[in-house]
């Protein structure tokens, strides 16, 4: 795990880094909670088989904005590396933020398998590190810490380089998982999915009244007797306000003041219905779309 804190020694890692197809980049950043928030660390790891920590390097570049801007111009707006982060939305944010190029975010794929795929309570990397590829006792105690002091202590830059390895093996296992969750519609097994989908709807349906059920008891309940939290769930109220005026009010309004309304207002059936052939006077945009759904054969024939 190479901290390197020389300005001329991080260039040269950084130019050798225009040669990888992926990186997998985390950052610690400074005084984060402040306006005076900056980049404290960017930790590089370029080889994912590396579990030892030896090709993640820690780039210091804590107050040295210059650093910071040539790893911009040659890392992240470039197009043919893929940069890989947990939260990229904040790290990019410090990154060149828009400019930034070809940018994968774990956070976002893994929120993208489906719950029964990947059964997690949350999405931290700590929690994704510990379910998903087995590391244990992780301690994120350093991810609050003064990342503004120098010199770093041996735990920071410990907790530094460990999560460029947990982001690497997590990346790799998300792939695997993605891919499990979206195969090829033309070559799937529909007579598995035909048994399995019948399976669970029976069990889906017995399993959702409940919930629905369950849930409105507890609220009424809690409601009733006064409670705002218990153990396990808070509840919250809030006003809802709906301002509603008449049409012809409006449109009145809108013609007398000159107002610019001029938006497209969607005809529901009722509306069409209502206008008759008075709708053939008017200019409309048509979109029509296609879905699909189930449905058991039985029913179709008891209905």
């Amino acid at each position: 795990m190479p901290y390197l804190t020389d300005t001329r020694e991080i260039s040269d890692i950084v130019s050798e880094y225009t040669k990888a197809t992926t990186l997998w980049i985390d950052t610690e950043v400074a005084e984060f909670n402040s306006r005076n928030a900056r980049l404290s660390l960017i930790q590089v790891l370029d080889n994912p088989d590396d579990m030892s920590g030896d090709r993640v390097y820690l780039l210091d570049v804590l107050d040295k904005p210059s650093l910071v801007a040539d790893f911009v111009e040659q890392i992240m707006v470039n197009p043919n590396i893929e940069k890989v982060f947990h939260n990229a939305s904040f790290d990019v944010k410090y990154l060149g933020s828009k400019q930034a190029k070809n940018i994968t975010c774990t956070l976002e794929i893994a929120k993208k398998i489906p719950y029964y795929i990947l059964p997690v309570p949350n999405y931290q990397l700590q929690t994704l590190a510990t379910l998903l590829c087995n590391f244990n006792n992780i301690d994120k105690q350093e991810q609050g810490s003064n990342w503004a002091q120098r010199p770093l202590t041996e735990e920071q830059i410990e907790y530094a380089y460990l999560d460029c390895i947990y982001l690497a093996q997590i990346h790799r296992r998300l792939l695997e998982l993605q891919a499990e969750s979206n195969p090829d519609p033309a070559i799937e097994d529909i007579t598995f999915l035909n048994a399995r989908f019948s399976q669970i709807e029976a069990q889906w349906k017995l399993l959702n009244s409940e919930y629905e059920h369950l849930q409105e008891r507890l609220k009424k309940a809690m409601q009733a007797q006064d409670i705002s939290e218990t153990t396990l769930y808070k509840l919250t109220s809030y006003d809802r306000k709906v301002v509603k005026v008449q049409f012809s009010q409006l449109t009145d309004l809108v013609q007398t003041q000159g107002i610019n309304l001029d938006f497209p207002v969607t005809l529901t059936q009722k509306l069409q219905k209502d206008l008759g052939e008075n709708l053939e006077q008017l200019s409309v945009d048509i979109e029509q779309s296609t879905s699909s759904r189930l449905t058991l054969k039985n029913q179709e024939n008891n209905s």
